[in-house]
């Protein structure tokens, strides 16, 4: 049955929060909750082990870029630090916590396409 599933972009899906198979199922079962099961195509989610790299990639990867902002602002601007405070605070928690989902969805996608993390056992698409 797995065959008759057409190989999809990893990218696509996770960003997506759809199942890394078939495309059409959710991912998640709540905001960062990994879904038991596609309800759509029945791949068994439940093992995946996205552990702590999304939060790496965002620490690394959102954090440069806030970083290169506040340094700019300040160096551009020279305002109190309070400021800084005032507007980094809030764009690095909303988009850290925005950034989350996404970025565990394309690293379980790219676990089903490698078949590492609990997927081992599934036939390539």
């Amino acid at each position: 049955m797995a065959g008759t599933y057409p190989p999809l972009s990893p990218f696509g899906t996770g960003l997506k929060a759809r199942c890394p198979r078939c495309g059409r199922g959710k991912l998640f079962d709540g905001y960062l909750r990994v879904a038991e099961t596609c309800d759509v195509c029945g791949l068994t989610l439940a093992h995946e082990d996205a552990g702590d790299g999304p939060a790496v990639f965002i620490i690394l990867i959102y954090g440069f870029v806030m970083a290169a902002l506040a340094a700019w602002v300040e160096l551009s601007y020279e305002p109190p630090f309070w400021v800084h405070g005032v507007i980094f605070g809030p764009l690095i928690i909303v988009g850290s916590i925005l950034l989350l989902r996404p970025f565990k969805g394309v690293l379980i996608a790219l676990q089903y396409k490698h078949r590492v993390a609990g997927f081992e056992n599934e036939p390539p698409a």
